[in-house]
């Protein structure tokens, strides 16, 4: 196995994940531009090769999965690189910084026969899990009758989440960096999104991402989500989803907090038990390598994501499009 890009997700695969299954899996190489991070990294990881150049590392390495962390602008001639040598590819969300891209690369996974995975972690989570047991099979608020997803943050980008390309319209922003886990986790339980109506503000600048967004999602059962997101005006991140029934209403509060109750004034902590579950997907993707029953959200996955994110910045979605 090897890892190209040693940003936050990178370093996490490269010290914390992929250690866990060393058994299973080798790390022999990682990747990365930036000399000082390549490094630290070696220093950590003594044995492993360092390359600045992903295709040297292709091209002399004998791998069987690369893990790929760059920016999503990079993520297609990667991934294509890689499965084109029948290297098994998991890949950061989104999928890519375009729709078109994003089918590409779906089309190149199937052609060269190779195991393709993104790192949709979301809907495994325990509160996530906790969610569906509570609205699909328990039925707890009865049915459901709307849905709101809130994106509210105090400042973009956030203060640990500094880079080059996070506040730009093409590879960062709330929408791309954040809704598009809750964008597949509500693919994965409700349905596909099939038309989208959505109207997005811009800070300045002709490449700033976006500072305000008001939307409404629709699933094919003809249920509605209203997104709402902002970069101002709030004093906390709030990033939560609200589920209203005929019989009561589930809220999923900044990621993890399960709330449950006949209304919203009389919401109460669910618990949760707090086991990894299926996770983390690294588990899955070497699962599914070797032939077993696995849990992965391949590239037609991300493909189905990226479309939805694509019609929210997309101005012909202003007054309501059917996706595709």
């Amino acid at each position: 196995m090897a890892v190209i890009g040693l940003g936050n997700m990178g370093k996490g695969m490269s010290l914390r994940t992929q250690p866990r299954f060393a058994e299973e899996c080798e790390l022999i190489a990682v990747c990365e531009p930036r000399a000082e991070t390549l490094r630290e990294i070696g220093e950590q990881r003594p044995g492993v090769a360092l390359y600045e150049d992903y295709r040297d590392m292709l091209e002399r390495e004998e791998l069987d999965l690369l893990y790929i962390a760059v920016p999503p602008s990079l993520h297609r001639e990667t991934a294509e690189a890689a499965m084109a040598k029948g290297i098994h590819v998991f890949c950061e969300k989104p999928l890519a910084s375009r729709l078109e891209e994003a089918e590409q690369m779906r089309a190149a996974a199937e052609a060269a026969g190779v195991v393709s995975a993104v790192h949709f972690s979301f809907p495994l989570d325990p509160a996530v899990r906790e969610m569906r047991r509570l609205l699909l099979e328990e039925r707890r608020v009865g049915e459901i009758e709307s849905m709101e997803l809130i994106l509210e943050f105090p400042q973009w980008p956030r203060a640990w989440q500094q880079n080059d390309w996070i506040t730009t319209r093409a590879e960062g922003g709330f929408l791309l960096e954040v809704g598009i886990h809750w964008i597949h986790m509500i693919q994965q339980l409700f349905g596909d999104i099939v038309r989208v109506r959505s109207q997005v503000a811009y800070g300045d600048g002709a490449e700033s991402s976006e500072t305000e967004a008001e939307a409404e999602l629709t699933l094919a059962d003809g249920k509605h989500i209203r997104l709402t997101g902002r970069t101002h005006g709030v004093a906390e991140e709030r990033v939560s989803m609200v589920v209203r029934g005929s019989e009561g209403v589930v809220a999923l509060e900044n990621w993890r907090r399960l709330l449950a109750g006949r209304d919203e004034a009389s919401l109460e902590p669910v618990d949760v038990i707090e086991d990894e579950g299926p996770l983390p997907l690294l588990r899955q993707v070497l699962r599914r390598i070797r032939g077993e029953e696995a849990i992965v959200y391949d590239f037609a996955d991300g493909v189905k994501a990226q479309a939805v994110l694509e019609a929210l910045h997309d101005p012909a979605y202003r007054d309501g499009k059917d996706l595709g």
